[in-house]
């Protein structure tokens, strides 16, 4: 192909030579001296002229005076090595670029460039086509017209090879490069996150409150998390250097193109940068701890360059700083991270009001001075006081002389166990004897210190008092009101903490509580007059008294008497009796409470002292004491029968005997149809303070616990049952047994079928529950002798053989 280098009718230069423009994409180069170029090549040659005038040109061509153009020049094919040179011979006598069938067409021109640099140069792009099949090179000489005829540059320096492109690269090994090199480039930046995401400090928490898994991974990622800057360069720099070998990679396989930038460009984004950042911001710890060898070795490889650099941050950046969080921090993390952990309201109120408990002071949760439950210190300890102060609800009271301000002492609630109020005793006996130190602060003592001095023990109530400064005078302590260890808790909590005593959910709001939440305790119905007891008896006794039998006697359940009524029944003067005990005469008649076969009716408990109990024919005794009642039976009316006798006629009149002058007098047997037959006889001991309530008194006590219950207008009481019919005598054995066998606590399980008042009504009965008690009364005896023979037999034995074995020796 003849290639003409300019169109312009001036004169051409003679050729001088040829050169190489680029070889560096390794296409073209110089090898022995001649050009060589792969097929389907693009290639750039600058060519070289001489600068001389000529005269005439083919072609009908003018001559001018101008300056002359670069020369055209052309290629033909030549014949391969050294096989050639003979026929290079025979066509040396003849120019071969004369005849145009002969320049070849291979050798496409593109364009040609004038240098503005040299004026005796011009750039010439050509394009080497591709060869044949079969073929593996060709060469090509050069020709150039210089105006006036062919010239052919038959010398090895003008020639030009195009050889066959060498065999590419496999597409599926181009496909893993690329994939390779995205790998790890999203390897480096997923450990850039991971890794460094992870603080020193959170990894120390993970060991000790993690999950299992957490908690080992944690251990394993520590030993290189803790070379922070080393890890910060050594992924960085892999990540770079990945990224750059993947973009050249790409050039070369497609070429600087709008391809090759595109697939670059989405590929670090997509799959170098944002997957590998989402993953492992979710999964830190178990991407550092599976990917810790991979991270070893980038350490091991980028060595050189990166412990350098790790060195000198470390120098000037000193040591890692690690995430902390500040009071505020830690409550606003809580609250911001509500829907997503597991703890209650309660629980973030409790770790907010303990991380808020050193910013708050005494005056932020005391109460008032106004609001105090205080005790004048001239009070004295009666009934009224002391009820008043059972009923206020507080285990510490602050007592004030004068004014209410001055606060001299403490009061604790438990000193006045052993205060009875019937002594009136003064309050300043109390605090004077216990003389409990007074604790005083000021009222801006953080509740934190407060709760330190409460944890110390020296009192639970403080006094918060401040440093007046207002007036004209000089600064004094003005006392604000108290402060309690319920206070702080409430303020750690954040909730009011309310027991059965309180009157207000909350010192400051003033919210009451509602009368369903809270049950106020009336304690006036123990507070005696002067004149209303024969004998004095202590509330506590009283109370207990009438808490047993409204529990433990089956007459005085609130299902038969009222508590109420029960109250006033035992409060009445003729039941509560002391009987003094003649020590001179033990076995006079006056110390018998019953005596068998000697009718009564009334109940006895026994409150203080102690009493002799024989039971049976076989007269077995045994002693009882406080709170053994007895006469239980005599309390129920008779049944009705068919005869009717007046109870007026059976000279029952013991109920208001005060046992003192032996007035158990016997009952007519005619007359004492509806009489409790006792089998035993109950004795006193020592002198006894005792329970004693007549069937009268019973009687009317059941009334008005009927008439109680129902307020309307009682029916007309039809005169003919004012006759109360006479019944058989009853016999009982109601007493309080000490069981000391198991088949005595049977017997009498089978002796309670057998009650009175359960179904009793002929002899047979009577008889038969008699014979019950005295076989096991006997039984119990006769195995208390068995016992106590054979424990001697056995000392003795033993003791034989030991004096026997003793003698031997």
């Amino acid at each position: 192909m003849t290639v003409i280098l300019s169109s312009a009718p001036v004169p051409t230069g003679a050729l001088l030579g040829v050169r190489p423009e680029d070889t560096q994409s390794g296409d073209l180069s110089v090898q022995d001296g001649m050009l060589r170029a792969t097929e389907g090549t693009r290639f750039m040659l600058r060519v070289y002229y001489s600068a001389s005038l000529v005269t005439e040109r083919p072609n009908n061509l003018n001559v001018s005076g101008r300056p002359e153009a670069a020369p055209w020049i052309a290629f033909i094919e030549e014949p391969g090595g050294d096989s050639g040179d003979t026929e290079r011979q025979l066509r040396s006598t003849e120019n071969p670029c004369v005849e145009e069938n002969s320049r070849s067409s291979d050798i496409e021109l593109l364009g040609s460039f004038k240098s503005t640099s040299s004026h005796n140069s011009v750039l010439v792009e050509l394009l080497a086509k591709d060869l044949r099949r079969g073929e593996v090179i060709k060469y090509y000489s050069m020709c150039a017209f210089d105006g006036a005829k062919w010239e052919h540059l038959s010398s090895r320096d003008f020639w030009l090879a195009v050889v066959e492109r060498p065999p590419g690269a496999d597409v599926w090994l181009q496909a893993g490069v690329s994939v390779l090199l995205l790998g790890l480039s999203a390897l480096c930046s997923g450990l850039n996150i991971s890794m460094l995401a992870l603080d020193p400090v959170e990894l120390r928490v993970l060991q000790n409150s993690g999950t299992e898994k957490e908690q080992k991974y944690a251990r394993k990622i520590e030993s290189v998390r803790k070379h922070g800057n080393y890890i910060l360069c050594t992924v960085v720099l892999g990540n770079v250097l990945t990224n750059t070998c993947f973009v050249v990679w790409m050039c070369q396989i497609l070429g600087m193109t709008v391809l090759s930038t595109a697939s670059c460009t989405l590929g670090i984004f997509f799959i170098g940068e944002i997957l590998p950042h989402s993953v492992a911001s979710r999964h830190s710890l178990a991407i550092a701890s599976k990917t810790l060898c991979a991270t070893r070795l980038l350490m091991l490889l980028f060595f050189p360059v990166a412990y350098p650099v790790s060195k000198i941050l470390d120098i000037m950046l000193h040591q890692e700083i690690s995430n902390f969080y500040t009071r505020e921090k830690l409550v606003a993390m809580l609250r911001v991270t509500d829907p997503y952990h597991d703890l209650v309201k309660e629980e973030l109120n409790i770790i907010q009001g303990a991380l808020e408990l050193r910013t708050k002071t005494v005056e932020d949760v005391l109460t008032p001075l106004s609001d105090c439950y205080m005790l004048s210190s001239d009070a004295v300890l009666d009934f009224c006081t002391m009820s008043d102060i059972m009923q206020s609800g507080f285990t510490r009271i602050p007592v004030y002389q004068n004014d209410r301000s001055n606060i001299v002492d403490i009061l604790f609630v438990k000193d006045l166990a052993f205060v009875d109020p019937d002594d009136c005793t003064p309050l300043k006996t109390i605090t004077q004897f216990y003389k409990h130190p007074m604790h005083c602060v000021f009222n801006d003592t953080k509740l934190d210190v407060m709760l330190e001095e409460f944890k110390r023990g020296k009192s639970h109530l403080a006094v918060v008092q401040r440093v007046n400064s207002k007036g004209e005078g000089d600064p004094f302590y003005e006392v604000m009101g108290i402060v309690t260890l319920e206070d702080v808790i409430e303020e750690i909590i954040k909730s009011e903490i309310v027991d059965e005593t309180d009157l207000y959910t909350d010192n400051r709001t003033k919210r009451r509580v509602s009368h369903h939440e809270r049950k106020q305790q009336d304690f006036s119905i123990f507070k005696l007059s002067e004149n209303e007891l024969k004998v004095k008896i202590s509330p506590q006794l009283l109370l207990a008294t009438h808490r047993f039998l409204a529990t433990e006697v089956e007459q005085f359940r609130p299902c038969h008497l009222s508590e109420k009524i029960l109250l006033r029944l035992i409060k009445h003067p003729s039941v509560v009796q002391e009987l003094k005990f003649d020590h001179k005469n033990k076995h006079t008649p006056q110390h018998f409470l019953f005596k068998r076969n000697k009718p009564v009716d009334y109940f006895v408990l026994i409150l203080q002292g102690r009493v002799e109990v024989e039971i049976g024919k076989e007269a077995l005794r045994f002693e009882n004491g406080a709170f053994s009642y007895y006469g239980m039976p005599a309390l129920i009316p008779p049944p009705p029968t068919g005869r009717r006798f007046s109870s007026r006629g059976s000279g029952l009149n013991q109920s208001d005997s005060v046992l003192s002058g032996g007035s158990v007098g016997q009952l007519p047997t005619a007359g004492g149809g509806g009489a409790y037959l006792p089998d035993y006889s109950v004795r006193q001991l020592t002198d006894l303070q005792i329970i004693k309530i007549s069937r009268n008194h019973y009687q009317n006590a059941l009334t008005a616990t009927r008439m109680d219950s129902s307020p309307q207008t009682p029916d007309p009481v039809d005169p003919d049952m004012k006759v109360r019919p006479p019944v058989p005598e009853a016999r009982s054995n109601s007493i309080a047994l000490p069981l000391t066998h198991a088949h005595t606590r049977h017997g009498l399980a089978r002796l309670a079928h057998l009650h009175p008042h359960s179904g009793l009504r002929s002899t047979f009965q009577l008889n038969e529950r008699n014979r019950i008690v005295r076989k096991y009364c006997l039984f119990n005896m006769l195995m208390s002798s068995f016992l106590c023979h054979f424990s001697l037999f056995f000392i003795f034995t033993w003791f034989s053989s030991y004096l026997r074995f003793y003698i031997l020796l």
